[in-house]
């Protein structure tokens, strides 16, 4: 793992006020630990020299090198000749679990929070009715539309041209979902290798397949609240990557929402360090306060940009449908590497997708306000039950991004609600390098009453989890493994 760096700004805002009452260099400890713990910065990033660190946070130099010091102690800091002092996780910290999605029946009076997407809206019957009549028309050919049904890229190009865009049916390619999306942009520009920059947290099943395509992985810091924008222009800078990976739309898991501000200074970073822009749009369609404009797609900023986006979220992932939009002139080497594996997506999909996007092009009207209803009944009940959880209301999105109390580690608790009947995703899915051990994703996909009952399950299962001695309960680590009825359970989408 190369080593990057933090720079002492973006340290500085991190520890913020040190807490009074206790020896300075303590509290400095204490800040830059928890930073470390829950991934806002990354193992194996390089800190701040002390003397930097002493300016930025105007203290004494002996107290940054005692806080340095403790933090070597318990693990949390590294010194490597050349390299300065690198963040690390004490030795059986836990680390991101393997694994991605896994079919699964949760069995009956199982919660499952840990796929953030919906059931099929309404409508959907009707659609495939409609789908089917129009469907011998493509049975003449052999039905491997590689580059997707005319009509419904252009619904696709259309669609972005409303939100800033201009596109031509010509620039999109229809593919089985947006991580078949994904796989193809990485096998069309990715070598073994390469660099990639990507958000942390993130969506775990992004990170499996850089991964799985060879790239060495530089973790981008996303805070609850979204992007140090400054730090984030930094970070690519440095980074030399060939790619990044960004959700600027609705983050997942965080639900944060970036600036147009925000999304030229990233934009002009990628340019300077010639690093293409990779753009999950998988939620942004899932605006639930859309009071304001929503910022610009990423492309308009940048327009290298390659964007890939699914109906999962705003439709019905069974559709498993998806597309790319691609700069002028890079189609056709997509649709060379999407070859190798995939010659297209199922053309009754596509027809259901067109028929639903021609209604609707994002959400119904019913299913945000169903969103809506869910969300503020997640958001009540955590309020009212567990009041130490924090968590910002997002303006979209699927999910809360949910600090657990301190000294309570996610895993546990993601453990013990297994137990209640209840499965939640622990923040270490989502990290790239480990970390975010106080953190799970809550998504307010179910019905409002389902919501109330999950927060009251986890209720019990915090309970459990502040006092895993005293029940005799040890945690699992954060992996796949059987559920209580033998079967293998899913993890995140």
């Amino acid at each position: 793992m190369s080593t990057h760096s933090v720079s002492a700004a973006r340290t500085a805002r991190l520890v913020g006020t040190l807490a009074p009452g206790r020896p300075a260099y303590r509290a400095l400890a204490d800040a830059l630990r928890l930073a470390i713990a829950d991934g806002r910065i990354a193992a194996g990033t390089r800190l701040p020299s002390e003397r930097e660190l002493t300016a930025s946070l105007d203290v004494s130099r002996t107290t940054v090198t005692r806080a340095y010091a403790v933090l070597r102690d318990t693990g949390y800091l590294t010194s490597r000749r050349g390299s300065g002092s690198v963040a690390s996780l004490p030795s059986g910290s836990r680390v991101r679990a393997a694994g991605s999605l896994f079919p699964a029946d949760p069995g009956e009076g199982v919660i499952d929070l840990t796929c953030a997407a919906t059931r099929a809206p309404a409508g959907v019957v009707e659609a495939y009715e409609r789908a089917v009549t129009q469907l011998p028309e493509h049975l003449a050919g052999a039905g491997y539309l590689t580059l997707g049904i005319p009509d419904l890229r252009e619904v696709i190009a259309d669609r972005y041209t409303q939100r800033g865009l201009p596109t031509s049916p010509d620039d999109v390619l229809v593919t089985s979902g947006a991580v078949a999306g994904i796989g193809i942009v990485l096998r069309a520009l990715l070598h073994h290798g390469d660099r990639v920059v990507v958000e942390s947290p993130t969506y775990p099943n992004t990170i499996d397949a850089l991964r799985r395509s060879g790239a060495r992985l530089t973790p981008l810091a996303i805070d609850p609240d979204g992007w140090d924008a400054t730090e984030s222009a930094r970070t690519i800078r440095a980074a030399g990557a060939s790619l990044a990976v960004l959700i600027p739309d609705f983050h997942n898991p965080t639900g944060a929402l970036m600036s147009d501000d925000a999304r030229a200074m990233l934009a002009r970073a990628l340019t300077t360090s010639a690093t293409i822009p990779v753009i999950d749009e998988t939620i942004v369609e899932v605006d639930l306060d859309d009071a304001d404009p929503m910022p610009l797609p990423f492309a308009a900023h940048d327009p290298r940009a390659i964007c890939v986006g699914s109906a999962s979220k705003s439709h019905w992932g069974g559709l498993r449908t998806g597309w790319i939009r691609a700069p002028k002139g890079t189609l056709p080497a997509l649709v060379e590497a999407r070859v190798t594996t995939d010659l297209g997506a199922p053309v009754l999909e596509q027809l259901v997708l067109l028929e639903l996007m021609r209604a609707h092009p994002g959400l119904s009207p019913q299913r945000r306000d169903d969103l809506r209803t869910s969300r503020g009944a997640l958001a009540d009940a955590l309020r009212t039950h567990l009041p130490k959880i924090g968590f910002r209301m997002p303006r979209g999105g699927l999910s809360l991004w949910c600090e657990l109390p301190p000294h309570v580690d996610a895993t546990t608790v993601a453990v013990a609600a297994e137990d209640a009947d209840l499965l939640v995703a622990a923040g270490p899915r989502f990290a790239v390098v480990g970390g975010l051990d106080r953190w799970i994703r809550l998504p307010f996909v179910l019905p409002p009453e389902v919501m109330v009952d999950a927060v009251a399950r986890l209720a019990g299962a915090l309970e459990c989890a502040r006092a895993p001695r005293a029940s005799g309960r040890v945690a699992a680590p954060a992996t796949t493994r059987p559920d209580a009825r033998g079967r293998r359970r899913p993890l995140v989408a």
